[in-house]
């Protein structure tokens, strides 16, 4: 007489479900890679952004072209005088005064003060940055450096001493330098 089985054995659902997590752990990874990177892209067009925001304001205020030049951490520049332009309120500044509140509102941006979480730290900006504005004539440089999420190699090994010494040396740091001209 035979015997007909219909179903699984124990093994087979065993061997099933050992296949099955072997591919939801790489999927869990592949998702973490994923997320790394986007956070990496995000704080690459996040230093893209500030980088060409103070050239745009230095732009505005080119007879005071020269005196942009420094290395910024985000808290450089402790106050200033607000330079916006508010409905119904007629505020005078003079050109140093529109840049030091450019400076001012640049840093912030870039530290992320306009973001906080709720134990009220800066979230948005980016990470540890540091800028760098060199100014030689016409031909302005604005280096944008940052901490990223993986280490890889130093974002400015390669590139000119001005690039180099902007921001602190390490296996994480990015960097984005953007040349321009800017006349008067």
């Amino acid at each position: 007489m035979s015997l007909k089985r219909n179903g699984f054995s124990l093994i087979e659902v065993m061997v099933s479900l050992v296949i099955l997590v072997i591919g939801l752990i790489g999927i869990f990874n592949l998702h973490l890679v994923a997320k790394k990177g986007s956070f990496e892209s995000f704080q690459q067009t996040q230093a893209s952004y500030y980088a060409n925001d103070i050239i745009n304001r230095m732009r505005i205020n080119s007879s005071e072209l020269a005196n942009y030049a420094g290395t910024y951490t985000g808290s450089s520049i402790s106050s200033a005088k607000a330079c916006d332009v508010d409905v119904g309120v007629n505020t005078i500044c003079t050109n140093a005064e529109t840049r030091n509140w450019d400076l001012f509102q640049w840093e912030r941006a870039f530290a992320g003060e306009s973001e906080k979480s709720s134990d009220n730290t800066n979230v948005g900006g980016l990470d540890s940055a540091t800028a760098c504005i060199s100014i030689v004539g016409t031909d302005v440089t604005v280096v944008m450096t940052w901490k990223g999420v993986r280490a890889t190699s130093d974002g400015t090994d390669g590139q000119s001493t001005f690039i180099r010494s902007c921001g602190s040396s390490s296996d994480r740091r990015r960097a984005l330098a953007v040349n321009t001209a800017i006349i008067r």
